[in-house]
């Protein structure tokens, strides 16, 4: 087995989005090279409902898919598709926007800390146009894979015999939720074709065997190239979200909630989006 080495920390920023939602950006909007096919991280978690409430209202997406994992809390949302619903905690949201969604996602007042995740991943340039669906997972279905001193909550991908409910994903990435024992320390087989990314957000760990680099809550260690990755969770314990897909190497053209592969293609998105033709799929 080839182990993977640190390429880069990213340490996360603390960023107000949506009509006031603050949150922290792990990584969006830099080099997409980087974490490709992933385009944004953002980790949001506050026990002040102030910092949430106004949510984010109607907007527009096109051209990626958006996952929403609520560790804790409540967020209502609804579409231009006609579908409505709600987020609770445990659950993921995996959005595929395809040719174009209009939606909005409103978090509820929480007693307690509110507090989860919303990855963007990018769609291959065939599939920018797909048609939009939505996959809503309970918390139940969500299996998970045990180890020594480690276990795994599987939302997409599979690892160890053991498959998540998010299935026939376009790109088909890996996004798990790694909770580590106090002092445990344990090799994961990863697929080398893909880029890796391990984002901490409890206690403090480390990714490679020197134990050079502590990775702590808020921030993301991109791996380089190999086979598997090296864990050693700290005093404090370890856990990270792990996800890993294979580069889709291609143009991005992005602006805001729209992630095309060209400016024409993206002068084109917006320009329907302000004619009102930019909902290819309606509600039946």
């Amino acid at each position: 087995m080839k182990e993977r080495k640190i390429k880069q920390i990213v340490e996360g920023v603390v960023v107000m989005e949506g009509a006031g939602v603050k949150l922290k950006r792990i990584f969006g909007f830099g080099d997409t090279a980087l974490t490709d096919p992933f385009l944004l991280l953002d980790n949001f978690g506050s026990d002040n409902p102030a910092d949430y409430i106004a949510g984010f209202p109607w907007h527009p997406h096109r051209g990626i898919e958006t996952i929403t994992y609520m560790l804790e809390g409540v967020v209502e949302h609804g579409d231009s598709l006609g579908n409505s619903g709600v987020i609770k905690s445990g659950q993921v949201q995996w959005m595929t926007a395809g040719s174009g969604i209009v939606h909005q996602e409103m978090p509820k007042a929480y007693d307690g800390t509110m507090r989860g995740f919303q990855l963007w991943a990018n769609l291959p340039k065939k599939h920018k146009m797909t048609t939009p669906r939505y996959r809503d997972i309970r918390a139940e279905d969500m299996p998970e894979f045990k180890g020594d001193g480690f276990k795994i909550k599987l939302i997409c991908g599979d690892y160890g015999g053991v498959k998540g409910p998010a299935q026939d994903i376009i790109i088909e990435p890996w996004f798990f939720d790694v909770q580590a024992e106090p002092g445990a320390e344990f090799v994961l087989k990863v697929r080398p074709e893909d880029n890796v990314l391990c984002c901490v957000f409890e206690g403090k760990g480390w990714f490679d065997k020197k134990k050079e680099q502590p990775v702590g809550p808020g921030r993301l260690a991109v791996l380089e190239g190999g086979d598997s990755v090296f864990c050693s969770a700290s005093k404090e314990g370890l856990r990270f979200m792990l996800m890993a897909g294979k580069p889709l190497n291609e143009p991005v053209a992005w602006r805001g909630p729209i992630v095309m592969n060209t400016d024409s293609e993206l002068r084109k998105a917006f320009e329907e989006y302000r004619k009102g033709t930019f909902i290819k799929t309606r509600h039946q």
